[in-house]
């Protein structure tokens, strides 16, 4: 077993990384994998036009430019055209008709888009949000578009388990969730909303980076990130290894007014309940939140699911048809592994059957045992117009596509 100390906040190294041969990138049989670019820098989300220009949100300006379009005119598999736009960086970004929407951490703008999927005015977008909360930690801000015009903006909890300043104990009530800790719901046609104009769409969820609009189902699924440590100050109930294991990574399908029960309760997988939290009253055993949402589907602790897409595509298989699709970001020391994207079969709007990883070794080394840097990081997921698979790595700046052939 690896230290829960390496494990619990899901960190790679920071040692230089180097780009791994895509044929290395483990797949399921008929999959390959090929790199688009590989030095766009940390990319967070992309996308993908209707004419198969792929657009990446960065977490840090290359070049003074947080958003990239990349373009492949020759048709080899690489990018050999870039252009940057967009002075500000963060994570979200979508595309919904005929408008491409890009979040910073504390704005959410549009871009209008022509009939070839080209943004129009790439210096002049149009501002839908201002004024969104900003914290020291998990700052950014992920978005989803509905089919009816409705925009849904992440919003973090700074506080993991909403603590007392230097204490176990729990603030009671979690003073947070009147401001953060879920999904806040603009209009994704009206200009110059400030964050008081937004409808607290879901509460009860400490982060969600990885999002994505459901149309087969209509609403909306999120994957949390759990909370950290349990055993610094409980003890006598919980061991470093349980934080190291607990609580799981959990997918929610989320209605308006829904509460996924964070800082109350979190969700064992292992005991296939909601628990309630040490800092609330429990003990590791005590059940709680009832009257919160269950999950769909969950997941190892600390692996950080960072992208969330449901697969249209006809390219792949029939399983994989309204599938999701997760990337994996952190690594989970009861799996002891970790760097991945995952998927998760559904039927009739539901998961239906276990998860399985579907993309290793973006890592490049073993990561129970490392003999070098972590290689590559997943964090973004999007899908092209034949139906091949994007995605994004936000360590070593690296594009994927991943492609079936029979």
């Amino acid at each position: 077993m690896i230290a829960p100390s390496v494990w619990a906040n899901g960190d790679a190294p920071t040692s230089a990384p180097k780009t791994v041969d895509p044929s290395a990138i483990k797949l399921p049989a008929g999959f390959s994998a090929t790199i688009l670019t590989a030095d766009i820098g940390p990319a967070r989300h992309l996308v993908v036009s209707k004419n198969g220009d792929v657009y990446v949100k960065l977490a840090k300006l290359k070049d003074g430019k947080g958003i990239y379009r990349l373009r492949d005119t020759n048709k080899d598999g690489k990018a050999d055209e870039q252009m940057g736009f967009g002075d500000y960086p963060g994570t979200g970004i979508f595309i919904r008709d005929k408008y491409l929407y890009a979040s910073s951490n504390s704005e959410v703008f549009r871009y209008e888009l022509n009939d070839k999927g080209e943004v129009i005015q790439p210096d002049q977008p149009e501002k839908i949000v201002t004024g969104l909360r900003v914290k020291e930690r998990d700052q950014s801000k992920s978005i989803a578009v509905d089919n009816q015009s409705m925009i849904y903006v992440n919003v973090a909890s700074d506080n993991d388990a909403c603590r007392e300043a230097g204490t176990g104990k729990g603030l009671m009530p979690c003073t947070l969730l009147d401001s953060a800790a879920g999904i806040w719901q603009f209009h994704a046609n009206r200009l110059n909303q400030t964050y008081g104009d937004g409808v607290r769409f879901a509460t009860g969820l400490k982060n969600v980076v990885g999002l994505d609009w459901n149309p087969k189902t209509n609403s909306l699924f999120v994957m949390q990130h759990g909370r950290g440590k349990f055993h610094d100050f409980y003890p006598q109930y919980y061991t470093a290894q349980h934080s190291a294991e607990l609580p799981a990574e959990t997918m929610y399908e989320l209605k308006k007014g829904a509460d996924a029960g964070w800082p109350y309760v979190y969700y064992d997988h292992r005991q296939k309940k909601k628990i309630l939290a040490p800092e609330y009253g429990g003990d590791g055993k005590k059940t709680g939140g009832e009257k919160t949402l269950d999950p769909v589907a969950a997941f190892p602790a600390h692996l950080g699911p960072n992208g969330l897409l449901f697969y249209t595509g006809t390219m792949f298989p029939e399983k994989y048809r309204n599938g999701a699709f997760i990337a994996f970001h952190g690594q989970s020391a009861e799996l002891q592994k970790g760097y991945f994207v995952a998927f998760v079969p559904f039927k009739n709007g539901k998961p239906a059957g276990p998860w399985e990883i579907f993309a290793d070794n973006f890592a490049g080394v073993d990561i129970a045992k490392p003999t070098g840097p972590i290689q590559h990081r997943p964090c973004g997921l999007a899908q092209g117009p034949d139906g091949s698979l994007y995605v994004s790595d936000d360590l070593g700046g690296t594009i994927f596509r991943i492609a079936y052939k029979k």
